[in-house]
């Protein structure tokens, strides 16, 4: 028999101690916070509660930001299952302890450089940012920006500035920085030995929002993809398990024969892995393309109009598609909540049939990465007949939404293609803001997603600026001809007028130049 000496485990305790194990956890790490704080260096700034970098651009508002038409939204249950819990420690003070320790948070301190624009501008920025780090799963403690012309190739900030950091981190407790740029891997370095905490850059953390999201296989690839090439450049050598060539006088004065290694042997080897990999997932991702061609093909040999939603993140894409089609994919109030294209099929008023997509959300600097490994995607834009540009009419900067949106539509030949500006959440948004937008965009319509507000205008707005049947003709269908009137009845054909007589049914209608000429022997000769 083994002795427990004097600890109870978890199946032994009652409520009252598992309550006092909780509060104990609670008190230290309230102890350490008050601690960080008294102990703040000269020069130091620590945001108040009040004024914290935390984003207003996510409420975390829950069920308030969808509506009816967003359907059961069990994809989103699924999402939530895990949920991390803020305040618990995972310092344990006893063993047995470990059965109530919680998942932690990262905390995190933001950093950016305001090198142009307003000061506006550069708190919008860091905004988003903000956001995208509690989309992550952060807690944003606090942030800093500093004006300057360009960065510090050393450290991208200053050295007063990175001394600054240093001391907010010690102040709040954070174990990361995350920089709203992307570092060269000597800054994020320079930048690490100063604060002493993991740095990490804008691109890292949304190719990590993409891996956490991506749910189908060609996501996962895309996504693995990006991640891979972002990594490569950025793999750290001459650590202690490489062992590194010498010869000559190298190192010291001894150093002659017998001192020559094999040279940087694991760094070359993980790099010649992830060349492996990436080559074999450009395969894979090559491997998908073809279904979604045919798929693309078909609609175009039936001629079936295609209209592509775009925008900016979490502007309300989603909630569009689920208001048009009530396709049901997921809603959720923050950055990149939906990744896999979806392809819905809708209907304009008078009956033309045409397809709805909805594709990923773009960002102010979407990583390179991102654009190339998500191509094929965001062919689904190119090929269209129509985007319908969504725009966050509650957003501070919305004319920097649309410019960066459109930077992405440039960069995948995709402005030839006519574009309708959307601009939604206007339950939310200041009147005078949209008419401002409105006088800039004439070729909009202001709607709600989620009150269904102004979408009448927006169907009606689609079935004008979709390709319609272009052929009148003038039919005689006799009534033995059943099949020929129910294709009459589909969705690519517009009848415009309909009429029974002794002869048959009587049709006048507008259909594609494929289905006229299956129809000529059914035309009224005058």
């Amino acid at each position: 028999m083994t002795e427990n000496h004097g600890h109870s485990t978890g199946a032994d305790m009652g409520p009252e101690e598992i309550q006092a194990v909780i509060d104990r956890i609670l008190a230290s790490d309230e102890a350490a916070a008050a601690k960080a704080k008294k102990g703040t260096k000269p020069g130091a700034t620590s945001a108040p509660a009040e004024t914290n970098w935390r984003s207003r651009a996510l409420a975390l508002s829950g069920d308030d930001e969808r509506s009816d038409a967003d359907g059961d939204q069990q994809d989103l249950a699924e999402r939530r299952a895990l949920r991390r819990v803020a305040g618990l420690s995972t310092e344990l003070e006893d063993v047995t302890e470990v059965e109530y320790r919680q998942l932690r948070l990262e905390r995190v301190v933001l950093a950016g450089l305001w090198s142009e624009g307003t000061a506006q501008d550069a708190e919008n920025s860091l905004q988003e940012l903000a956001a995208l780090a509690e989309t992550a799963g952060s807690e944003v403690l606090d942030g800093i920006v500093q004006r300057r012309l360009k960065p510090d190739p050393g450290t991208f900030l200053g050295s007063g500035k990175a001394q600054e950091l240093k001391g907010i981190v010690q102040a709040t407790g954070a174990d990361t920085v995350i920089v709203d740029s992307e570092l060269s891997p000597s800054q994020r370095r320079g930048l690490e030995d100063i604060v002493k905490v993991k740095v990490i850059d804008r691109t890292a953390l949304i190719l990590d929002i993409f891996a956490q999201h991506a749910k189908s296989r060609e996501g996962k690839a895309q996504v693995e993809l990006a991640q891979l090439e972002y990594l490569l450049p950025r793999l750290r050598g001459w650590g202690e398990s490489m062992s590194r060539q010498a010869g000559g006088q190298v190192g010291s004065a001894s150093a002659g024969m017998g001192s020559r290694g094999p040279g940087e042997t694991k760094i070359e080897l993980d790099r010649r892995k992830i060349r492996t990999r990436m080559a074999k997932l450009r395969r894979e991702i090559a491997a998908m393309k073809p279904a979604r061609e045919t798929k693309r093909s078909n609609r175009r040999r039936n001629q079936v109009p295609s209209v592509a939603i775009a925008g900016y993140t979490n502007a309300g894409k989603s909630s569009l598609l689920n208001r048009l089609t009530d396709a049901g994919v997921l809603v959720q109030n923050a950055l990149f909540a939906t990744l896999d294209p979806t392809v819905r099929r809708a209907e304009t008023p008078d009956g033309i049939g045409y397809t709805l997509a909805d594709t990923v959300g773009f960002v102010r600097s979407l990583p390179t990465q991102l654009v190339e490994a998500f191509r094929s995607t965001l062919e689904e834009v190119a090929d269209s007949d129509l985007i319908l540009h969504v725009v966050d009419a509650s957003h501070p900067d919305p004319e920097g939404q649309i410019a960066a949106v459109r930077a992405v539509l440039t960069e995948i030949d995709a402005r030839k293609v006519p574009e309708i500006i959307v601009f939604n959440k206007a339950d939310a948004a200041d009147p005078f803001v949209i008419e401002r937008l409105r006088q800039r965009e004439p070729r909009s319509v202001v709607v709600s997603a989620r009150t269904g507000a102004g979408i009448t205008e927006l169907r009606q707005l689609i079935s004008t600026n979709i390709p319609r049947p272009g052929v009148k003709m003038d039919l005689l269908v006799p009534y033995e001809q059943g099949q020929v009137l129910s294709r009459l009845h589909e969705e690519d054909v517009e009848i415009l007028g309909l009429e029974h007589v002794d002869e048959g049914t009587r049709l006048e209608v507008m259909v594609r130049e494929g289905l006229a000429a299956d129809l000529e022997p059914y035309l009224q000769h005058e």
